[in-house]
Parts: structure tokens; C-alpha cells; sequence
């Protein structure tokens, strides 16, 4: 940027990147703040303060990338994590954060209730700075999932979107604040919709992979779940966990659009990806979802031996990047 800043050809950046700091006045989404974001490689995203620094809707050369649910974006003063409102509110976007300490079916642990998919896409984050620095935009903030005489969660999250490019990265420390051991589970819902998905767009995964489906009718798809079909009414939804062994990435591509996306995750702290495949009508979407669980909530991964633990003050960090391309 400063180079193009010396030799004249604009003189302010943001005729090439828009870091702009929003809030919506009208309709459902009334007070919900927005950071906008523009780059010179033509993407173009939607940074939510108040859902925990999720992203919601995305294009990328004014074509949209990301799923958005009927609902679409809520005042933070509806946002709630509990599972009578989850169907109401969930907005889609291209990341939704399910967590910090259950994700999946709504449950009771230890004599605890666990809503549906957990508390953090309700929680808002604090210090929030947004600022282009050299050829990079960054987004942080800190979130708290915190309870009296309980847990103390921390995630120090960092967004980093390059000026120039049509990436996006995520970067969460995950912080233990407390001196005893504490359960997490996270996912990382990163929702794909039309255009980029249609029927013609084709899934690729790694060859060395094991692929798990949730439910009977998952099983149904089994050898088509890189595949696609138009939209179909009243169609069930297809979950698939993909373990992969040894390569963390997925790519969607749609000739029709001339357009990639590849995504790529920290295999060594989320080692399993849920695919979350819907082809209903109205409803149509995949869901490219790096975690550390299997999504049945914090009692049955208890009860599975598959519930991750941090310990007392230890800290993880989870990445997450999209990148989108020509074809």
C-alpha cells in the first residue's frame, strides 16, 4: 500500500479497502454493529462485534460465497442461546461459532443445562480494534464466557484479511482462566450457499480420510457426499464426519462461476471436519465444519470418552482460513 501511496496512484486507501465500522438502523437487525470489509482482491465481509466476532454474509468479486438462513442478521438484544430461540435466530454466515463448553443437542451435564450448540455466537465481544496495518486488515476482540463460582473461558480472537487478497483467517487463543481442568468443545460452522453451491459445484477432500455419517439417512448418501443436487423440497439434511489423516483441508469448486474456495484448519487441536450437507429448498447449504468433537453435546461426548479437556490456566489456539479464487 505505501508503495502505491509514494508513487501517486491514490491518495487515500481506502479508494482500494474499506475498514468501516456500522450499525444497522432499521428492521430485525436494529443495533446490530457491523465491521465492513472491502479488499482490493475483491472480497468483501461482514465482521459481527456482537456475535462474537463471527463473520456473517460474504462475496467475493460481487458474487455471494456465503450462506444466509431465512432468519438473517438479529438485534444482539434477540441473539439467545437457548434452543426455543435457536431456530429463530440462527442467521447462517460464513463462520458461526458453536460453543465454549457444549455444542450439539441441547442437554444436561453434571446437573447442568447446555442450550443448543452452546453460548459463545450470544456473547459480545470486548476491545474490539479493526485497523488496516500495512497490507493487512485486522480484526480483534476478546470474548467471555465466564459463570459465578464457575468456569472462566477466554478467546482472544484475531481476524487477518490481506488488502490485496480474498483470504480470511481466524485465530482464537483459547484460555482456561480458572484452576481446575475445564471441558470444551468448538466448531467452527463455516456456511458455503448459492452460487457458489449449486449442482454444479463439486466437493474435494483428501484421499487418506475416513468418512463417518451421523444418522441413517446419512448413510443413504454415502460416495455422493462430494456431490451436489438442486434444490429439493422437504429434503432431510446429511451430516458426515470426515477424519481426516493427515491433510486439513477442503475445496469446493464451480466452473460455472469460474470460481474455488479452499478451506483450511489447525488439524493438530480440530481434527475433525463436519460436512453438513443440505439440499432442502430454501434451506440449501454446506456446512464446512472444522471441530474437536462429534457434535452430541457435552453429556453424551462425556459419556463417549470423546469430550476434550483444557487444563487449569492452559491455553489453545484454533485456526481457521478461507481462501477464494478464479478458476
Amino acid at each position: 500500500m505505501k508503495e502505491i501511496l509514494k508513487k501517486g496512484y491514490i491518495g487515500n486507501p481506502s479508494q482500494l479497502v474499506t475498514v468501516r465500522r456500522v450499525t444497522v438502523a432499521s428492521g430485525r437487525a436494529k443495533g446490530t454493529e457491523i465491521i465492513e470489509v472491502r479488499t482490493a482482491g475483491g472480497l468483501e465481509l461482514d465482521i459481527l462485534p456482537d456475535a462474537g466476532l463471527d463473520i456473517g454474509q460474504c462475496r467475493y468479486r460481487g458474487i455471494n460465497m456465503s450462506w444466509m438462513s431465512r432468519n438473517g442478521y438479529d438485534s444482539p438484544a434477540v441473539i439467545s442461546p437457548y434452543e426455543t430461540e435457536f431456530v429463530n435466530t440462527f442467521p447462517g454466515g460464513l463462520l458461526y461459532t458453536y460453543g465454549l463448553r457444549s455444542a450439539g443437542p441441547a442437554n444436561r451435564d453434571k446437573g447442568e443445562w447446555h442450550p443448543l450448540h452452546g453460548r459463545y455466537h450470544s456473547l459480545q465481544a470486548d476491545q474490539v480494534c479493526a485497523e488496516l496495518a500495512d497490507d493487512m486488515v485486522l480484526v480483534r476482540g476478546t470474548i467471555r464466557e465466564t459463570a459465578l463460582f464457575g468456569h472462566c473461558l477466554e478467546v482472544k480472537r484475531e481476524i487477518r484479511v490481506p488488502a490485496f487478497g480474498a483470504s480470511v483467517t481466524v485465530q482464537d487463543i483459547v484460555t482456561n482462566l480458572t484452576p481446575r481442568d475445564e471441558e470444551i468443545m468448538q466448531i467452527y460452522h463455516c456456511n458455503f450457499g448459492y452460487p457458489l453451491l449449486s449442482e454444479k459445484a463439486k466437493l474435494v477432500l483428501p484421499e487418506e480420510r475416513e468418512t463417518i455419517p451421523r444418522t441413517e439417512f446419512a448413510k443413504t448418501g454415502l460416495g455422493r457426499e462430494c456431490d451436489f443436487d438442486e434444490p429439493i423440497d422437504n429434503e432431510e439434511e446429511r451430516v458426515f464426519f470426515q477424519r481426516m489423516a493427515q491433510d486439513f483441508w477442503a475445496r469446493v469448486e464451480n466452473e460455472a462461476i469460474g470460481t474455488l474456495m479452499t478451506i483450511s484448519w489447525s488439524g493438530d487441536t480440530l481434527p475433525i471436519l463436519s460436512q453438513w450437507r443440505s439440499m432442502a429448498s430454501g434451506d440449501y447449504v454446506l456446512g464446512l465444519e472444522p471441530t474437536n468433537c462429534y457434535i452430541s453435546g457435552r453429556h453424551d461426548e462425556r459419556e463417549n470418552g470423546t469430550l476434550p479437556v483444557l487444563k487449569a490456566f492452559d491455553s489453545v489456539t484454533n485456526t481457521v482460513t478461507i481462501e477464494f479464487a478464479e478458476l
